[in-house]
C-alpha cells in the first residue's frame, strides 16, 4: 500500500470517528429529554388521577336530559 493510501484511510477513520462521537452526544442528549418527558407524563397522570377522585360522582338517574 501507499503512504497516499493510509492517509486517506486514517483521514476516513478520523472522520468517522468524529461523527460517531457527534452521534452519540445526540443520542445521549435523547435519553435525557426522553426521560424528562417521562416524568412529566408520570406528574400529569398522577395530578388527572386526583382531580378524577376529588370530583364527585354524578348521579344522572333523576336528571332530565337536555332535549326537554
Amino acid at each position: 500500500m501507499s503512504e497516499e493510501r493510509f492517509v486517506d484511510i486514517e483521514s476516513k477513520l478520523a472522520h468517522q470517528d468524529q461523527l460517531l462521537n457527534e452521534l452519540n452526544d445526540v443520542v445521549t442528549e435523547q435519553q435525557a429529554k426522553l426521560m424528562q418527558l417521562e416524568e412529566l407524563c408520570k406528574s400529569l397522570i398522577s395530578r388527572v388521577r386526583s382531580m378524577g377522585e376529588a370530583m364527585p360522582a354524578a348521579d344522572t338517574g333523576d336528571e332530565r336530559p337536555p332535549h326537554y
